[in-house]
């Protein structure tokens, strides 16, 4: 199998554009335990994170058995809004994951801070779980920048960490795919400023630029 390509898709910022979803989730999370929620920018700070992880630093001086109640506020709130409707695809981002499912060579992958539960809904919503041979989330790993995620998909598909890349929209995603010793890309339409994907191996504009930025990742243009 030493052939093949793996491609580890990060899911909110990345795939879905689900900002609207997680300031209302966390905006009810907030007010339940009688807090002021952040502003936006900073609620988009912390996704990519497990939701205890992005809870304690937005809400660190609250105690803990405060933060587990918040957590399955925002859980509870979520699952409501998208079961009343999905979160959209980012412009592209179907037509890149059908292309790059139809390569031979080619495996696709998930590593997203979402719940199970979560990462199934989404992909059903779409229709796009047929394409991702291995789906690696919040409820199986410790939380990103931690490098379990990326590294188990290597383990399911049997490829080398040079043969593989890690797209996300955020440092938390690139950090993950660094510290497993796979390529890195940073997407620009996400929820972290491009200062803070300085350390990916390549930036990309919109999903068009996907096949290029790849070749030239493993060396193919």
């Amino acid at each position: 199998m030493s052939g093949l390509r793996l491609v580890i898709f990060d899911v909110d910022g990345t795939l879905v554009d689900s900002q609207a979803h997680i300031a209302a989730a966390m905006t009810a999370a907030f007010a339940a335990e009688g807090l002021a929620p952040p502003p936006l920018p900073a609620m988009l700070s912390v996704v990519g994170l497990s939701l205890p992880v992005a809870l304690a630093r937005l809400a660190p001086d609250l105690p803990e058995e405060g933060r587990a109640r918040m957590v399955e506020r925002y859980r509870g709130q979520y699952f409501t809004r998208r079961t009343e409707t999905a979160s959209p695809l980012y412009p592209g981002a179907r037509a890149a994951i059908e292309a790059l499912a139809a390569q031979d060579d080619t495996l696709l992958g998930i590593a997203t801070g979402k719940s199970g539960r979560g990462l199934d809904a989404i992909l059903a919503a779409h229709g796009l779980a047929r394409h991702f041979v291995t789906r690696q989330h919040a409820d199986l790993h410790p939380s990103k920048p931690h490098p379990a995620m990326v590294l188990a998909a290597l383990d399911e598909t049997g490829v080398a960490p040079e043969n593989a890349v890690m797209i996300g929209d955020t440092e938390f995603d690139i950090a993950m795919g660094r510290a497993a010793c796979v390529r890195t890309l940073g997407v620009r339409w996400g929820y972290h400023p491009a200062e803070r994907l300085a350390a990916a191996d390549a930036l990309i504009e919109d999903f068009a630029a996907l096949p290029g930025a790849l070749d030239r990742l493993w060396g193919r243009a």
